[in-house]
């Protein structure tokens, strides 16, 4: 942590970022902070640890609201995937982000099946070794059929239209979300009709999600959506040979204009 201190108070100082998106400690829990020039006495609240929160959105926020600053942001590798992701798509500009690493414990590794659970760069954490393959998707795919979709269908009953998966996505940023469109959603219906709420968002993430998971921590009802992104993302990688935020050439499969022929081999994925 006083690494994490120590580089974000250099870069301040030095007057390369303009402010730094992280977290503090309030009334005994972690919360997101802006950290700048004129606060440089607030640097020994800075928190690091197995905390997580979506502070590329708070940089989305803060990014369009003063355009010529420029940012610093801690990130995890997911994180760091989202901010790779959200460059390709127009909604930050690179000379104005400075991302500051954090990397996982192998425990918060394990508890979330990340693939890479580090950024390019960190000054905080110890690199471990990813985990190539989710055990809960397995066991969703050892089901047949009829049992996962009876599984889903199950999972999605429980879901309240909350809207908790959307709202703490930092991936999210349609200015007209289609989760809001009659014509796609029920209003006034709970559950939402199943699945259509949800395979609508699922459809939507293709290409975007960065597997940070934080759907499923903010989900009341304890529905698997992370899981379900996990696919998702297996899918894209399969057909596109893209993986999400993992490289800053190229962009997502559904960002692209063009003519495309895709043969599914196997309808049963």
């Amino acid at each position: 942590m006083k690494a994490m201190q120590a580089r974000v108070r250099k870069l301040l100082e030095e007057n390369k970022i303009d402010g730094f998106i992280g977290l503090k400690m309030e009334h005994g829990h972690p919360a997101p902070f802006m950290f700048s020039r004129e606060n440089l006495g607030e640097m020994e609240t800075l928190v690091v640890g197995d905390v997580r929160y979506p502070l590329n959105k708070a940089l989305l926020k803060v990014s369009g609201q003063y355009p010529d600053l420029t940012f610093g942001v801690m990130v995890r590798g997911c994180d760091e995937r989202g901010i790779t992701e959200l460059l390709k798509w127009n909604q930050l500009h690179r000379d104005r982000v400075i991302p500051v690493g954090v990397a996982c414990s192998s425990e918060l590794a394990q508890l979330c099946e990340c693939y890479k659970p580090y950024p390019s760069d960190w000054v905080v954490g110890e690199k471990t070794e990813g985990i190539a393959k989710s055990k809960r998707l397995q066991k969703i795919e050892g089901m047949n059929q009829k049992e996962r979709l009876s599984y889903w269908l199950n999972q999605f009953n429980k879901c309240i239209k909350c809207y908790g998966c959307r709202d703490v996505c930092p991936m999210c940023f349609c200015e007209v979300c289609s989760l809001e469109d009659r014509n796609f959603i029920l209003t006034g219906k709970l559950p939402p009709e199943n699945p259509t709420f949800h395979l609508s968002r699922a459809v939507h993430m293709v290409g975007r999600c960065i597997d940070c998971g934080l759907c499923e921590e903010a989900c009341p009802s304890n529905i698997p959506v992370r899981t379900l992104y996990k696919k998702i993302n297996e899918i894209v990688k399969e057909y596109f040979d893209y993986r999400t935020g993992e490289s800053s050439e190229g962009k997502s499969p559904l960002n692209l204009l063009g003519e495309v022929t895709l043969e599914l081999s196997d309808v049963n994925k």
